[in-house]
């Protein structure tokens, strides 16, 4: 079992940036597709950024395309969320996700087995 914890967030102001990580443990996740998804008060959790196992591919949902960049440090054991052009919109909590599977990259939240506890994140007007 693999073992994530988020960092980064916080409150900045609209227009601003952040940087999100995520560090894992127990196990690697090298050979994992990886993912972070938010969920904001009153809603669904939803897809971000995903990235592939081999770092080679990267997506993102359309709301957040040319915003944010997901990379991923496969001798650290980490992953990482740069967000930029903040909106209030983008408040949320936000979590790091592990594929369940090694050398898969699906993307949908059933395809993610083990989840951090997510850091907040909000963005003032």
């Amino acid at each position: 079992q693999v073992q994530l914890v988020e960092s980064g967030g916080g409150l900045v102001q609209a227009g601003g940036s952040l940087r999100l990580s995520c560090a894992a443990s127990g196990r690697t996740v090298s050979r994992c597709a990886m993912g972070w998804f938010r969920q904001a008060p009153g809603k669904e959790r939803e897809f971000v950024a995903g990235i592939s196992w081999s770092g080679g591919r990267t997506y993102y949902a359309d709301h957040v395309k040319g915003r944010f960049t997901i990379s991923r440090d496969n001798a650290k054991n980490t992953v990482s969320l740069q967000m930029s052009s903040l909106k209030p919109e983008d408040t949320a909590v936000y979590y790091c996700a592990a594929h369940k599977y090694y050398y898969v990259d699906s993307f949908a939240e059933a395809d993610f087995g083990s989840w951090g506890q997510g850091t907040q994140v909000t963005v003032s007007s």
